[in-house]
């Protein structure tokens, strides 16, 4: 539990600077950097880039923002940009960490890149049983050799390798089905607004205007993608900021209010508590206990 202090945000871990190298790429093994601290790498965030996690040997535990979990080798970890995570590796931990700028999974994927930047939280996958299994782990390992490397060509086979990887887990995280282009694209738009604006709390007629759509198709579009209405993306977004502020900061409630936007305290622990069935207060509590 990170006790009352603002959650870092990096470029790298442990880094204020980018890395100094012109891809939008960075690639480097598990112990490359989890051995400098200690195998602990703290809960922080990324602005701007996406991170795929592979743990090709050995355990870690994985904070998630407010919840704690178990990951094991074969299993791959997306983090989208800003969530809050931060791991526990076993000392023979094997693995690697890929950080990517996002227009750069645009423009390697397409739409399947699209539909991993419409991500908002961290989702984690198992190559266990998956087809090409293999193939992508050894895709992973060439992905790391090239990127060290100086070869002839070298950034057309690091793309190369990360549109394979891109595309393998674009059709394994969750919303890949969405349906049409056309209804993906306004899926994974109205996620982007949702980034945008939701401490501004526009209504829905706003974010389906601004799709071109009517908010009966927008709210079609959701639950056909995620099983939810719109409305209750645009709240799962507000609650998760809320929560990570009420976890990893200082911030009184009233502030944590104002910062998401509520002109009165009284109002947002309302709206947080039929949300989340605690109060803003009972689940900090609660969450210093984890």
């Amino acid at each position: 539990m990170v006790k009352t202090k603002e959650v870092p945000v990096y470029k790298l871990f442990g880094e204020e600077q980018p890395w100094p190298t012109p891809d939008m790429v960075h690639c480097e093994s598990i112990a490359a950097r989890s051995r400098l601290h200690n195998w602990q790498i703290t809960p922080h965030r990324h602005n701007g880039l996406f991170q795929i996690l592979l743990l090709a040997g050995g355990v870690a535990e994985v904070r998630i923002d407010d919840a704690n979990c178990e990951m094991r080798a074969g299993q791959v970890m997306l983090v989208p940009q800003m969530c809050v995570h931060g791991f526990r590796f076993e000392r023979d931990a094997a693995g690697y960490v890929l950080t990517l700028a996002y227009p750069l999974i645009r423009k390697l994927a397409q739409d399947a890149g699209d539909g991993l930047a419409a991500l908002g939280s961290p989702v984690i996958l198992s190559l266990a049983g998956q087809p090409q299994s293999e193939y992508i782990e050894a895709a992973f390992r060439a992905l790391d050799a090239e990127y060290r490397g100086n070869a002839p060509h070298r950034s057309l086979q690091v793309e190369a390798l990360l549109s394979v990887i891109l595309i393998w887990l674009a059709r394994r995280s969750p919303g890949n089905a969405v349906g049409t282009k056309r209804r993906g694209g306004h899926f994974q738009r109205f996620c982007q607004l949702i980034e945008e604006h939701y401490m501004t709390h526009k209504p829905l007629s706003w974010y389906a205007h601004g799709l071109g759509i009517t908010a009966a198709h927008l709210n079609a579009l959701c639950r056909q993608a995620v099983g939810k209405p719109a409305l209750a993306l645009i709240h799962e977004r507000m609650i998760l900021e809320a929560k990570r502020n009420l976890v990893y900061t200082s911030m009184t409630i009233g502030v944590v209010s104002y910062t998401m936007g509520f002109s009165d305290p009284a109002y947002f622990t309302r709206f947080f508590k039929r949300q989340v069935g605690l109060s803003p207060k009972e689940f900090r509590l609660k969450a210093g206990t984890l």
